[in-house]
């Protein structure tokens, strides 16, 4: 969102997009786009919103591949707007300075970051993962900002990933006990241990969570033939090890 500080306060933008990447070989467009990023709400706490991984970079720079030429590339955006909210009917949220991330499974071992925030992780260890069934398995409850969470793994993907993808999100222990009115606007890191070499693979995101939606993650949050490579560290002795780090804002 280009001119955020010219709008009005209170300002919601709810967005559906595609991001297109030309291969100028064949004249065609890569299309990027994902279910979980469809209807976005674009606000003063969050301007922008993405793809983390959209190509590798050694096919990118492939010419044979039409996406670099002559050192050239072309991108384009399809945008929708959905919804806008303007002034008049904005709400106030509270911000909260000293943001908790929440405590490490176990040990409740915080690590204090200059601003002053408390910087930790929660810790979520899932042995036997070959046997696990297709349906959605859930870690225990945690806590972070005063909120109830747990982490959701899809061991073979959800609807949109099935039998291609990992799948993971971030979702609300108790969405009932939430008025119908309230947000949580949080931001979040999910992360999946690279248990040889230190080298993890991890996906980052701003949401408002509410009653009525209580979850947001990724469908294809890693490729299941990938994230089963033995070198890659992130499936040992049939265990993964999943993180999260949840910063509740406001």
């Amino acid at each position: 969102m280009a001119g955020a500080e010219s709008l009005e306060t209170g300002w919601e933008v709810f967005v559906d997009f595609r991001l297109f990447l030309l291969d100028q070989n064949k004249g065609i467009y890569l299309v990027l786009q994902d279910a979980n990023l469809k209807k976005m709400c674009l606000h003063v706490a969050m301007l922008e919103v993405g793809f983390d991984r959209v190509i590798p970079l050694k096919a990118f720079a492939d010419a044979s591949n039409g996406y670099l030429i002559d050192d050239t590339c072309v991108f384009g955006a399809e945008v929708f707007v959905c919804k806008e909210r303007r002034a008049g009917k904005a709400e106030c949220l509270p911000r909260i300075n000293n943001a908790v991330i929440v405590s490490k499974e176990n040990k409740d071992f915080l690590h204090k970051k200059e601003n002053n925030d408390f910087m930790n992780k929660y810790v979520w260890k899932i042995e036997e993962f070959s046997k696990l069934k297709p349906e959605p398995l859930e870690s225990k409850p945690f806590n972070a900002g005063g909120q109830t969470w747990k982490i959701q793994l899809y061991p073979k993907g959800d609807s949109h990933g099935n039998h291609t993808h990992v799948s993971l999100s971030l979702t609300l222990a108790n969405p009932e006990k939430l008025s119908t009115a309230s947000k949580i606007l949080a931001q979040f890191t999910l992360r999946i241990v690279d248990q040889l070499n230190a080298k993890h693979f991890f996906r980052q995101a701003s949401n408002c969570f509410r009653a009525s939606s209580p979850s947001w993650g990724w469908s294809n949050f890693i490729m299941l033939g990938f994230f089963k490579e033995r070198d890659k560290g992130y499936l040992v002795m049939n265990t993964c090890v999943v993180e999260a780090e949840v910063t509740v804002r406001s």
